[in-house]
């Protein structure tokens, strides 16, 4: 089981977009025709997100001359390019088939006020960037225990600060609070 979850790890891709249902979008594909290869921009509206992990998959529809056309595609596709958020819908199905029934203007979701259009990623997996090591650490058995200890703590440095950053700020507040409630009181 081990060995399936390596594998699919393998195949994720670092960075995903975050895919809401009602959102329009413009998903940039890479298709072959022959020997050449080319993108095509397919624009329309998330009408479901569904999976997870490497299979997570995201349909979009949209009408092209009066006639409804979907295209499900896998998130983690290397044939994916990028999705491009275009406008913020207001959606509150998970599943928006009901569109499938709807013309023209109907068809479209209501856009949400003052949402502001960026193109949001979550990280599904972080980038290892190997630094080269130098001939006199392979040389040495001693030197490359030193050099993987400082890495580790370098990581849980930067965890414990940001951790510490989150609890002065609550306790500054807390400190304020009850200098305040100390000077109402005389």
């Amino acid at each position: 089981m081990d060995i399936i979850k390596s594998i699919e790890h393998e195949q994720l891709k670092n960075k995903i977009p975050e895919l809401k249902v009602g959102n329009t979008v413009r998903v940039h594909v890479r298709i072959k025709e022959g020997n050449k290869e080319r993108i095509q921009v397919f624009e329309g509206i998330i009408i479901k997100v569904q999976g997870g992990g490497l299979n997570q998959t995201f349909t979009v529809r949209k009408t092209s001359y009066g006639v409804g056309v979907e295209k499900t595609f896998l998130v983690h596709s290397p044939l994916v390019e990028k999705v491009e958020l275009v406008r913020v819908g207001k959606a509150r199905r998970a599943k928006l088939y009901y569109l499938r029934d709807r013309v023209g203007k109907a068809a479209k979701t209501k856009e949400q006020v003052g949402a502001r259009i960026e193109d949001r990623e979550i990280v599904v997996k972080e980038d290892l960037t190997e630094e080269p090591i130098s001939e006199e650490a392979t040389t040495s058995v001693e030197s490359a225990p030193e050099e993987n200890s400082a890495v580790e703590t370098e990581n849980v440095a930067v965890q414990e600060t940001v951790d510490t950053v989150k609890e002065e700020a609550v306790e500054t507040v807390k400190e304020s609070d009850k200098e305040e409630k100390v000077e109402e009181a005389k």
